[in-house]
C-alpha cells in the first residue's frame, strides 16, 4: 500500500484536531483554506434574485425592489434585482414559476377574505396565474380557508383572524404598504371627481359633467353638454392592445375592460347587487347552498344577439375548462386535459354545477359555503357563447410554450363582442382605444324612460374618427354617462400623462402616477387632486418551491430586513400606508396585526432604515444559516 494516502489522511485527522481545538476563530479566508485541505466543499451562498417591472410600468415597484434588495446584501444575502417587462414577469412569476421573489401590487381588491381562498390555497399551488402563485402549501391556512367559507357565524371571523396570524409567521409573501393611487383630472371636466372610483368600472358610471363647463377635449376645441369626449390617460400599454377579459395579466388597476362586459351580479362593498340578473333566490338548508337566478330579459350583447341563460351556464362551464372537453376527440387540437381559465378560478371554484331552467332562469348549485360568500361567483364577466365556443383550440402566448393554452387565453379579443354600457368602436395597439356607449344596454333605457330624453345616436352629425384624429364626437348620451365616447391614449410616462391633462388634451389619468408628480399637479389651478388610498397593496412575493425559500422561518427572517416605513417615507414620499395584512383596510383585520409604530410580528432589525448586522446575522443564525465571511450560506 502506497505511504502517501495514508500521509494525506494523517494530515486531514492534524487539521481537524486543530479545529476541534479552537481554529473555529479562523478569519473567513482561513476557514476556505481549512475547507480545501480537508475535502470539504465550499458552502452555498443564499442567492435571490428579485423580479420586477420597470419605472414606466409602476412608478414604485423597481424603487422598492432596490431598497429591499439593499437591505438583503446588507444582511449577506446575494440579492440582485431584476427588471423586466411587464408581459415577461406575468410569464416568469405566474406561467412558468420561475422566480426567486417579485415586487408588485396584488390584484386582488382584498374586502373580503374569501381572496385569500385562490390565492393561497394548496389545491391551487400547480395552477397558473394568480392562484397560488408562491406554490404555498400550508394545511392549517387551508382548514381556515375552508371554514371562512362555510360557517357565518363568529367561528368565520375567528377563522379570518387565524388566518392572518398564520400568514404573517409563515410569510408566503411580505406585505409592504398600501400605496395611495394619485392621479390628476381637469376641474372644469366633470361636476366632482373626488367621488369617483376609477380603479372600477361603477367609477366611470358615476361621474357627473358639469353642463355648463367644457368637457376635455384637444386644445382649441370645446364639447358642452351632451356632445363630450371623455379623455384618459394611461401608462399602461395593454389597455389598447388586449382587451380579453381572462387574460390573467400582471395589469396595474383600471377598470376599462370590465366597462365592456356585464357580471350576474356587481360588488357593493361587501355585498353583491344585481346587474345583468334581474333577482337571485337561495336555498340553503344544510351544506352547499343553491340559486336560482332570473335574468334580465332586455340583455343583448353588443353584435344584437340576445343574452341568454345559455351564454351563463356556458360561461362557468368554459372557465373550468377552456377546451370545452374536447380533448378526447381525435380531429380537435385540443389539450389532453382540462385548462380552466386562469382568471376567476377563485370564484369559479365556488360554483359545482349550472343548468338552463327555462327562457329566463337558470339553477347555480355551489360547493359547501354560506349564500353570502357563494355570491362572489355572480361577479364573473358574462360571455356571449357563439364568440367563445370557438377558442378551444390548443395555442401558445407569443409563441413561446407556457404549459396547456388554448385560444381563448392568449387572444387579444379585439374586437370584443360584450354586453356591457360601454362597445368597442376600434384600437391603434400601443395608441389609442375607442369606446362608445352601447345604446341599448339597459341602464341607457333605465335612464331612458326616466329623463325622456332621447339615447339613439344622430347618424347625421356623428362623423368618422381615425388614427390621425380621434377629436371628432359622436352624438347621442347613453348608459348613464356622462360622455358620448371614451378615448384611452397610452403615454410613455407619469410626467407625460399629467401633462397632457394639464394642457386640456386629456381630462384624468386614468393609471395612478408617481407621488413626485404632486407638486407639479398642485402649481396647476385648472387641476384637481385626486387621492384615494387602494386596496391592492404592494408585495415581496416568495417562490416557496425553491431553497432556502421553502422554509417559513427563513421567510420571516428576510421579513425582518425590511423596514416598511422607510419605503413609505423614501419610495412612496408619504402617500401610502405600512401594513402587516392584505385585510388591514378592511374589518376583518386582526387588532394583533394593527400597526403601531412598527411591525408586531416581523419588526425590523434595526432603527431608522438602516439595519443592524448583527442582529440580522444573529437571526439567521437561529434559523440554521450561517456565513462563511460577509456572505450567508446554506450549509457545509
Amino acid at each position: 500500500m502506497s505511504s502517501e494516502p495514508r500521509a494525506e489522511s494523517v494530515r486531514r485527522r492534524a487539521v481537524l484536531a486543530s479545529l476541534g481545538a479552537g481554529a473555529t476563530a479562523l478569519g473567513g479566508g482561513c476557514v476556505r483554506r481549512v475547507r480545501t485541505l480537508t475535502g470539504w466543499s465550499a458552502a452555498k451562498p443564499v442567492q435571490i434574485r428579485i423580479k420586477t417591472v420597470p419605472v414606466d410600468a409602476d412608478p414604485y415597484a423597481l424603487r422598492v425592489a432596490r431598497s429591499i434588495a439593499a437591505w438583503f446584501r446588507t444582511a449577506g444575502v446575494d440579492a440582485q434585482v431584476v427588471p423586466m417587462a411587464t408581459q415577461e414577469l406575468f410569464r416568469q412569476v405566474l406561467l412558468q414559476n420561475d422566480f426567486g421573489a417579485f415586487v408588485g401590487r396584488l390584484p386582488l381588491e382584498f374586502r373580503s377574505p374569501d381572496a385569500f381562498y385562490p390565492l393561497l390555497h394548496s389545491r391551487f399551488a400547480g395552477a397558473s396565474g394568480w392562484q397560488n402563485p408562491f406554490g404555498y402549501t400550508n394545511l392549517t391556512v387551508d382548514e381556515h380557508l375552508e371554514t371562512q367559507r362555510h360557517r357565518s357565524d363568529g367561528a368565520r371571523r375567528t377563522a379570518v383572524v387565524e388566518l392572518q396570524q398564520s400568514l404573517a409567521r409563515t410569510q408566503p409573501f411580505t406585505v409592504l404598504a398600501f400605496p395611495d393611487d394619485v392621479r390628476t383630472a381637469r376641474a372644469d371636466a366633470m361636476r366632482d371627481w373626488s367621488h369617483a372610483d376609477l380603479s372600477s368600472a361603477s367609477g366611470y358610471l358615476d361621474l357627473d359633467a358639469d353642463p355648463g363647463s367644457s368637457v376635455a377635449t384637444p386644445t382649441g376645441e370645446t364639447g358642452t353638454d351632451r356632445t363630450s369626449t371623455l379623455r384618459i390617460a394611461v401608462t399602461d400599454r395593454r389597455a389598447t392592445e388586449n382587451l380579453n377579459p381572462l387574460a390573467a395579466e400582471f395589469r396595474r388597476q383600471g377598470g376599462v375592460v370590465s366597462l365592456l362586459y356585464d357580471s350576474l351580479g356587481v360588488p357593493a362593498g361587501e355585498s353583491v347587487e344585481p346587474r345583468l340578473a334581474d333577482s337571485w333566490a337561495f336555498t340553503h338548508d344544510a351544506g352547499a347552498p343553491r340559486a336560482s337566478v332570473i335574468l334580465r330579459n332586455d340583455a343583448t350583447w353588443h353584435d344584437g344577439e340576445p343574452v341568454t341563460p345559455e351564454d351563463v351556464r356556458f360561461t362557468y362551464e368554459f372557465l373550468s375548462d377552456t377546451s370545452l372537453g374536447t380533448a378526447d376527440d381525435e380531429t380537435t387540437d385540443t389539450p389532453d386535459d382540462p385548462v380552466p381559465a386562469p382568471r376567476f378560478q377563485g370564484r369559479n371554484s365556488l360554483v359545482s354545477s349550472v343548468r338552463v331552467v327555462d327562457s329566463e332562469t337558470v339553477a347555480f348549485e355551489f360547493v359547501e359555503c354560506t349564500p353570502h360568500v357563494a355570491t362572489r361567483a355572480f361577479t364573473i364577466p358574462i360571455l356571449p357563447e357563439h364568440v367563445w365556443a370557438d377558442r378551444t383550440g390548443t395555442a401558445s402566448l407569443g409563441g413561446i410554450e407556457v404549459g396547456p393554452a388554448t385560444e381563448a387565453l392568449v387572444t387579444s379579443n379585439v374586437p370584443p363582442v360584450g354586453s356591457g354600457p360601454l362597445q368597442f368602436v376600434r384600437n391603434t395597439p400601443r395608441e389609442v382605444l375607442v369606446l362608445e356607449p352601447f345604446p341599448d344596454h339597459f341602464l341607457t333605457r333605465d335612464i331612458e324612460a326616466k329623463s325622456g330624453l332621447s339615447m339613439e345616436p344622430e347618424d347625421e352629425t356623428k362623423q368618422s374618427m381615425t388614427a390621425a384624429n380621434e377629436s371628432e364626437q359622436s352624438l347621442g348620451r347613453s348608459a348613464g354617462l356622462d360622455f358620448d365616447r371614451l378615448v384611452v391614449r397610452f403615454v410613455g410616462s407619469d410626467e407625460t400623462a399629467v401633462e397632457m391633462v394639464a394642457d386640456g388634451d386629456a381630462s384624468v389619468t386614468g393609471t395612478p402616477v408617481d407621488a413626485a408628480t404632486v407638486p407639479r399637479i398642485g402649481r396647476a389651478s385648472d387641476l384637481e387632486l385626486l387621492v384615494d388610498r387602494s386596496n391592492a397593496p404592494y408585495v415581496v412575493g416568495y417562490n416557496a418551491r425553491r431553497p432556502p425559500l421553502t422554509n417559513p422561518r427563513f421567510r420571516q427572517t428576510l421579513a425582518r430586513l425590511i423596514d416598511q416605513p422607510t419605503i413609505v417615507d423614501d419610495v412612496f414620499d408619504g402617500y401610502a400606508m405600512p401594513a402587516v395584512s392584505p385585510l388591514a383596510r378592511t374589518d376583518w383585520l386582526a387588532s394583533s396585526l394593527e400597526w403601531d409604530g412598527s411591525n408586531p410580528v416581523t419588526p425590523f432589525l434595526g432603527n431608522d432604515g438602516r439595519l443592524n448586522v448583527d442582529r440580522a446575522r444573529a437571526a439567521f443564525r437561529e434559523v440554521g444559516y450561517q456565513y462563511d465571511g460577509e456572505a450567508l450560506v446554506e450549509g457545509n
